[in-house]
């Protein structure tokens, strides 16, 4: 049986506020049988869920499209809700396709700028007049009355800085951190909210919380305040349709209140005070606290800049338990969450009014067991709360998160209940992916650590830390970890909206900023004559969309990134006296590689080989991006463009006899990725590998620009075993060490905690940095096999070639695609016995090289000789390998291994 599933708008599950004209939809193909691929399709959208009046039907279309279908023939109205539904047909369906999908919508926001009635709306500029005021958060509020009934309500609210609503004491939505980062001066998110239900005959009062946020609050570790802006204010619009056909509009404006909140303080890094004896009955409207209020003012801003929100939300993801508390040699008293997360607690306590309760954040305890904050720098992540004393008190944050496993407690009475707290754990709401497990504990262990530092990284930015005062979207990072990131999680709506801000903060040059969205350019005074442009970060402008392509099959991101991707490498072309060489400017380098010369973060390899190798990448991954997108003439420049940078990088940095001329584990790495040496030099470059780490004891020397090729690399090349080497190595520096240390997150540093127990430098040593994470990659596309093809992006070709190794027993993936789930699994038996196991969704199709297969003839589906079997449909043998051409389905392989 054929059944549609996974019904989405623009990845999304029926989502508000849709604004691009013609919205995309996607859908999967389930079925028990073999070798499903779609013929035909049947699409319809309709104002009403019972489809009893569709805008339109799109007949039975002989196509095998299921991913981004464009809703190319209808004109959107704003503010509508539209729902459709789709039905398909295979081979060996009748002649009415399957039954129709489940009935999904998505609703059009406002669609245009110029439909913003409302007023922005502040506190007044006097509202911090005393010292003991000047942090408070202030509350707008205003009310409204409903004398009729109700058909729908939808708020549309954004802000300078972060905004949380109330209606009538209660918050609306689970949406934490809204509007969002991003670049605000050009790009400034909205949200939209269903309150069709809170709407009741009667008055209610609606609130608004205004924080600091990233537009106003402390950013970067230089102590700045005001970055994009010096004061924080609201937009409010609240459309309600009644049964009776007519409308009203809320909107904020001067007839709004402000009044001081019990937020005495918060801000991103530092954390937040709260004193409950300030609680207002704001939504009484009773006149008693008419004496707190003063009328707001408007102020002016631009709302041209004004867009729709593609990402999901930071939302509450997931809620942990304390495993225990402990009494440190130091007296201090420390709740373990077991896990270094991102988000905060929810706690209960109970006490007289005006006693304070205090809740300070840490990654790890010192080496004595002690509560250490040394690495958090000037990050207070420090929770105040005044009791009010009415009994039993709940509190959780609002406007600020921490990166914590410990949490030391101060002035809770004894004994300390672990029931009264709860780690909240917060990232952007992305939908979970990929599966990975193997027979070594410790490598399940890494992968969960991967898991976790994108958990706690992916905040609406890629930052790359989360606890110290830093947490910025730092270009480099995102690039190295982007394709670890798309196996784990779907991304491509969390990067679509930081590409937006990527192109935002380019410069017109083409230039790209460390970090998006970019900070006052004096921010990064000291790192040369620019503030901007490091190869290896400033690639994130090509590497980012191509890899979402890829993964995702999204075209239509990759055209609008297109120029960009574009004008990057044009700015490359245009440093120093020879096009095609990139030996000016500042780079980073081969940041924290162990080859560095003492005190310095910079490892060994030459910056200009760096610098030129990225340059030849990323041209060439502009060329794959003009090709798919038929942009034939621009394909042709751009191969001829990057064959010159290989010739000019091979004159550089390649030796008459053909070795590279900077021996260094990186240098090696990036010329054999990047294909810059090809031939002789390309066996040399392997060979030259292999030896830099023998001497190393097979370990590695790589920083963050050569640790995620590194493993890849070596499997690329047929060195597998020295790839799994380096996997399970224990002792320092590898990835397993960590687990040794107790990480339960990817450290920035190898020895982060160093073997004596003693701490890397407290100027930069974060235990939640996911760069070495992209090991990750390596896990899902080598280990388990699991590729996508570029031609045929978006996992609708599947390349699975699992490569067991040395100290694995067995190894299983499960990757959710845009087309459904892709499983590899492999399993050494006793006495050599191979089994493989693979799914390939429907409407997908997959090629299977069978790991240490010696013939076709050896091998068994299921008990069937292949020759046997339905649904493989090509066998064929190269180079001794075995190679099956799969359909849709479920397979299960078993052979006597040639090892």
């Amino acid at each position: 049986m054929v059944q549609i599933a996974k019904v989405r708008c623009e990845y999304l599950k029926n989502p508000l506020g849709i604004d691009v004209p013609h919205p995309r939809i996607s859908w999967q193909i389930q079925s028990d049988e073999r070798g499903i691929q779609q013929q035909a399709y049947q699409l319809q959208v309709s104002l009403e869920p019972e489809f009893g009046h569709n805008v339109w039907d799109s007949g039975q279309n002989a196509s095998g499209q299921s991913v981004h279908v464009v809703l190319d023939q209808i004109e959107l109205q704003a503010r509508t809700r539209y729902y459709y539904r789709v039905k398909v047909w295979t081979a060996g369906l009748s002649l009415e396709g399957s039954v129709w999908s489940e009935t999904a919508y998505f609703e059009t926001g406002l669609m245009d700028y110029s439909a913003w009635t409302a007023e922005w709306i502040s506190a007044p500029s006097d509202f911090a007049a005393t010292e003991e005021d000047a942090e408070r958060i202030p509350l707008l509020r205003t009310f409204v009355t409903v004398e009729k009934m109700v058909k729908s309500a939808r708020i549309y609210a954004t802000a300078l800085g972060m905004y949380e609503l109330q209606w009538n004491g209660n918050r609306i939505g689970d949406d934490y951190f809204t509007p969002g980062w991003t670049s605000y001066g050009k790009r400034l998110q909205y949200q939209v909210y269903d309150v069709t239900d809170q709407l009741a005959v009667g008055t209610h009062a609606i609130g608004a919380l205004l924080g600091n946020g990233w537009y106003k609050g402390e950013l970067g570790w230089k102590q700045e305040k005001e970055t994009y802006g010096s004061r924080a204010a609201l937009l409010f619009q609240l459309h309600i349709s009644y049964e009776d056909g007519t409308e009203d509009i809320v909107v904020s404006n001067n007839d709004w209140q402000a009044a001081g909140s019990a937020i005495l303080m918060s801000e991103m890094y530092h954390g937040e005070r709260y004193d409950a004896r300030l609680e207002l009955d704001w939504h009484s409207g009773q006149a008693a606290d008419s004496i707190a209020w003063q009328p707001v003012e408007t102020i002016i801003h631009p709302n041209s800049i004004i867009t729709q929100q593609v990402n999901e939300s930071v939302r509450p993801a997931e809620t942990l338990k304390p495993i225990a508390v402990i009494q440190t040699p130091e007296g201090d008293t420390v709740l373990d969450f077991g896990q270094n997360m991102v988000g905060w607690v929810k706690f209960e306590v109970e006490g007289a009014a005006g006693h304070r309760v205090e809740l300070q954040h840490a990654e790890v305890l010192d080496h004595a067991g002690n509560f250490y904050m040394g690495n958090i720098r000037r990050a207070e992540q420090r929770i105040q709360y005044t009791l009010k004393g009415s009994g039993k008190e709940t509190f959780e944050p609002h406007f600020t998160f921490q990166g914590f496993r410990y949490v030391k407690l101060t002035g809770f009475k004894a004994p300390i209940n672990l029931e009264a707290f709860r780690g909240i754990v917060l990232h952007s709401d992305m939908e979970r992916t990929g599966f990975f497990e193997c027979s070594d504990a410790k490598v399940n262990q890494l992968h969960h650590n991967i898991v976790w530092g994108q958990k706690g990284n992916f905040v609406d930015v890629p930052t790359d830390c989360p606890q110290r005062d830093e947490r910025l979207g730092w270009t480099g990072d995102a690039q190295m970890f982007i394709r670890t990131a798309s196996y784990v999680m779907n991304v491509a709506p969390f990067f679509t909206k930081w590409l937006q801000d990527l192109k935002a903060d380019q410069t017109r040059e083409g230039g790209i900023p460390f970090y998006i969205p970019n900070l006052k350019p004096e921010f990064s005074e000291g790192w040369g004559d620019t503030s901007h442009s490091s190869a290896a970060w400033g690639d994130a402008a090509v590497i980012c969309p191509w890899t979402i392509y890829e993964a995702y099959g999204d075209a239509r991101l990759l055209e609008a990134q297109y120029d960009s991707m574009n004008q990057w490498i044009q700015y490359i072309y245009g440093q120093g006296s020879n096009p095609y060489l990139w030996n000016t400017g500042f780079h980073f380098g081969d940041w924290l590689g162990l080859d560095s010369k003492p005190n310095s973060y910079v490892g060994a390899t030459d910056r200009d080989l760096i610098a030129t190798a990225y340059y030849a990448y990323s041209v060439s991954l502009v060329a794959k991006a003009a090709k798919a997108l038929g942009k034939e003439t621009e394909v042709e420049r751009l191969a001829a463009w990057h064959k010159q940078i290989i010739a000019a990088f091979q004159h550089e940095f390649l030796t008459p006899s053909g070795r590279l001329s900077v021996p260094t584990q990186t240098a090696q790495v990036l010329a054999l990725r990047f294909g810059l040496v090809s031939g002789a030099a390309k066996e040399r470059a392997e060979q030259k590998l292999a030896e830099l780490l023998k001497e190393q004891d097979d370990h590695l020397t790589t920083g963050f620009v050569g640790t995620p090729y590194l493993n890849p690399v070596l499997s690329e090349a047929g060195r597998n075993d020295l790839a799994y080497r380096l996997l399970l190595q224990e002792d320092y520096p590898s990835w397993l060490y960590q687990i040794t240390k107790g990480a339960t997150t990817i450290w920035e540093h190898w020895d982060g905690i160093k073997e004596d127990g003693s701490f890397w430098s407290e100027d930069m040593n974060s235990f939640n940095h996911y760069a070495y994470g992209a090991i990750g990659e390596w896990l899902y596309s080598y280990v388990a096999g699991i590729q996508p093809d570029e031609e045929e992006p978006g996992f609708k070709h599947v390349k699975i070639s699992p490569q067991p190794g040395p100290g694995l027993t067995w190894a299983e993936a499960r990757l959710t695609t845009m087309y459904g789930v892709v499983v590899s699994s492999w399993r050494r038996k006793e006495a050599g016995r191979m089994e493989i196991q693979v799914t390939v969704p429907g409407n997908a199709r997959a090629t299977l090289k069978l790991p240490e297969a010696q013939a076709a003839a050896d091998v068994l589906e299921n008990g069937t000789a292949l020759s046997q079997t339905a649904g493989i449909t090509a066998i064929y043998d190269e180079a001794g390998s075995v190679t099956l051409e799969l359909g849709s389905g479920q397979y299960h392989f078993a052979y006597d291994s040639y090892l």
